[in-house]
């Protein structure tokens, strides 16, 4: 349906779910580009009231009455069921219904795109490469999964012809992207709900790569053996973002994931002619994203942070940032697995990954979009880290486990909450 719609002869868009980070980037952008924009979610967030204030009618509730005749278009985030009230009663209108990657792809392959992708590090590279072009004159439009922490917002509206986006894997959405440059971090089994393994995840970013338009460059790591197969054969230009790697880079942000990070984007920007003197420097002042390693403040002391690790890998790539950081302090977890299906899938590399923390507090599944098929709980995951670590506990409500630390953190310890879901609220409430 996306390619049929003419999206510079719509006026007026709805989305349902508009709420989260992804799409209330887009909405921002159409609204900068002086359409009339409305969106429903199920509660008011800070992200609703921002767009509110910004112009955006925001529907508190989802309701069919919501949709009405003077709508062009209606974008909907894939959390929502085909069932949906607001998608029937635009259906029942004739109004055109496209999920969001649909939507970022009419707005954004008109552009000279350069879409970010990848299992871990999309965001921070995505925010780094805006501030590396914004710092050197090319006005970026820019639409981040997280919040800049130097703006709080996740959208830059740029005048120029450059568009740096963020590109998830999941469902294959990404392949609505026609990218320029395409930037592919690195490559594992994630979203076990869709992808039946590695190779699978494997052939829907070949399928990317072959989007890229004819004088396109990809920017990646060539000596990861999960790219390889990725990059056989291609005919585009490759560029190895390892080639760009500074272990002696002053960021603000810690660990060898961040220099990897930083090594994409001082690579991406090379290829439009920033120097990487300038590149660097820029980095130097980047101040991070929202959840991602985020200080939050403290408690009895202790520091802080919220995190939004949510894979084993991350978890690793975190818990290595703060003994950097922090190499004489204790470090206490608090992580709550996020979808059945992912902690079922990884559940052995998820016990060795946070065996690697001091303390653990594992919290209930984050169900997300899922039913239990599996049976797999948090109790099972925590007996199983306990193999690697004999300090770990399973609490069930946030409650107990804010009461808990709480109880026991102090200035020798550092309190890192890990997760995708709900837990973040348990870092506000240890720290206001």
């Amino acid at each position: 349906m996306a390619k049929k719609i003419d999206i510079e002869k719509i006026t007026n868009i709805h989305f349902i779910g508009i709420g989260g980070i992804g799409m209330s980037a887009l909405a921002r952008h159409f609204l900068s580009e002086k359409k009339t924009v409305s969106g429903s979610d199920q509660s008011l967030t800070p992200i609703t009231k921002a767009l509110a204030a910004e112009g955006v009618q925001i529907f508190s509730e989802q309701s069919p009455e919501n949709i009405t005749a003077g709508i062009d278009l209606v974008v909907y985030t894939e959390a929502m069921s085909a069932e949906h009230s607001e998608m029937r009663a635009a259906q029942k209108l004739g109004v055109p219904v496209v999920n969001y990657f649909e939507a970022l792809g009419l707005a954004m392959n008109p552009y000279y795109l350069i879409a970010i992708a990848g299992t871990h590090g999309k965001t921070t590279t995505t925010a780094m490469l805006t501030d590396i072009f914004e710092a050197n004159g090319k006005d970026p439009t820019a639409i981040i999964g997280s919040l800049r922490a130097k703006t709080q917002t996740n959208y830059r509206a740029g005048k120029s012809k450059y568009a740096i986006v963020e590109a998830c894997e999941y469902k294959r959405d990404f392949l609505h992207l026609k990218p320029d440059i395409l930037v592919i971090t690195n490559v594992e089994l994630e979203h076990a709900d869709y992808y039946a393994d590695l190779a699978d995840v494997q052939t829907a970013f070949r399928s990317f790569v072959e989007n890229i338009n004819e004088d396109g460059v990809v920017v990646t790591d060539t000596t990861n053996p999960n790219i390889l197969p990725i990059l056989e054969g291609i005919e585009v230009r490759v560029v190895n973002y390892l080639d760009f790697l500074d272990l002696d880079l002053a960021l603000k942000q810690p660990g060898i994931h961040n220099r990897l990070n930083a090594a994409a984007a001082i690579a991406t920007a090379k290829q439009e002619k920033i120097p990487t003197d300038e590149a660097k420097a820029t980095l130097a002042n980047f101040t991070g994203t929202w959840r991602r390693f985020e200080y939050k403040g403290e408690v009895n002391g202790a520091p802080v942070y919220d995190d939004y690790a949510h894979h084993p890998t991350e978890i690793r790539a975190a818990l290595q940032g703060v003994r950097e950081l922090y190499p004489e302090h204790r470090v206490l977890v608090v992580f709550q697995p996020h979808t059945f299906s992912r902690t079922k899938a990884l559940f052995g590399d998820f016990a060795k990954a946070l065996g690697q923390a001091d303390e653990v507090i594992i919290l209930p599944i984050y169900a997300a979009r899922e039913e239990n098929a599996s049976g797999v709980s948090s109790r099972e995951l925590a007996v199983k880290t306990l193999e690697t670590n004999q300090n770990v506990q399973y609490i069930d409500t946030s409650e107990a486990a804010t009461q808990y630390v709480q109880t026991i953190a102090n200035p020798q310890t550092v309190v890192v909450v890990m997760g995708a879901g709900s837990v973040t609220q348990i870092a506000q409430a240890l720290t206001k």
